[in-house]
């Protein structure tokens, strides 16, 4: 028996949760705030993956786990870290499952660096309420190559969610980027995807996803002079209705992720003398309003 723990059970960290407690080997915990009855996830095919996992409120009544999902959004990091100082057990593996290229800093005073696992997930998925999650696609989780991302993989064995483990994940990282990047737009016009077949707001996205991946590459990444035009198709092929995370937070009046999806674009364009003058506008007039 695998014993998992998910900090952060919303619309990544709920999908996550429900597909692993499809594994009999996997005894799940969720780590929540808001108290849930069961978790629901309506998935692609049109059916519903349903789960009763054990449900804590209070990080004081969490004991050591094997493995530690760390689903919050970056800004809730040093909430999660309460939850993380009784779930850490001595050969406890975390997974940073975060928006960003930051996972390792983030975790660096609360996770030994052996044991901290950086992960990307590129799933459209929207939370209606607590525990009920809708799933457009199964879409994309990896992780870095070795024996601690093969064992991560492990988690999700017979399951319809499959773990590609990579031996360039800083690539991989602000390949997604350069998609959350450009997600900015949906945050700014208050509109789902279906606003990128506007020509105009394609164009802004592509730009501002073209300043990512310049600044991708001035620090190691490996990013093709396409993928702006990669990113606006995704955008383009996405359900019209379909809503980003930041566009949601903006929409509910809670924090956005905005540094860890624009912010960081600019803070390292500045430092590798690059002009990042579309991402600095967005970040400058979402954190003003």
């Amino acid at each position: 028996m695998t014993s998992i723990a998910v900090i952060g059970p919303g619309a990544i960290g709920g999908t996550l949760a429900g597909w692993l407690s499809q594994v009999p080997d996997n005894e799940m915990t969720l780590c929540v705030r808001t108290p849930i009855d069961r978790l629901v996830v309506e998935v692609p095919d049109g059916s519903v993956v349903e789960a009763t996992p054990r449900v804590l409120v209070d990080p004081d009544a969490a004991k050591p786990v094997d493995w530690v999902l760390a689903v919050t959004k970056t800004y809730d990091t040093q909430s999660a870290a309460r939850w993380i100082e009784r779930l850490l057990g001595p050969t406890t593996s975390v997974a940073v499952v975060q928006n960003g290229v930051e996972h390792m800093d983030r975790f660096a005073d609360l996770v030994p660096r052996e044991r901290t696992l950086p992960v990307i997930v590129d799933i459209p998925a929207e939370r209606s309420a607590p525990g009920r999650i809708k799933q457009r696609r199964h879409g994309d989780v990896i992780a870095p190559a070795g024996d601690l991302g093969a064992r991560f993989a492990r988690l999700f064995e017979g399951t319809q969610l499959a773990v590609t483990l990579t031996d360039d994940f800083l690539s991989a990282a602000w390949r997604k980027l350069a998609l959350n990047s450009a997600g900015v737009v949906n945050a700014l016009t208050r509109k789902p995807a279906g606003i990128a077949r506007n020509e105009k707001v394609a164009a802004l996205m592509r730009a501002i996803a073209a300043e990512t991946v310049e600044v991708g590459n001035a620090v190691g990444a490996k990013l093709p002079d396409t993928l702006p035009d990669e990113v606006v198709a995704r955008y383009l092929a996405s359900a019209p209705d379909s809503v980003n995370s930041l566009l949601a937070d903006r929409l509910a009046n809670r924090p956005m992720e905005l540094d860890a999806r624009n912010g960081i674009v600019v803070r390292l364009g500045a430092r590798h003398g690059i002009a990042t003058p579309l991402n600095g506008m967005a970040v400058a007039i979402l954190e003003a309003s």
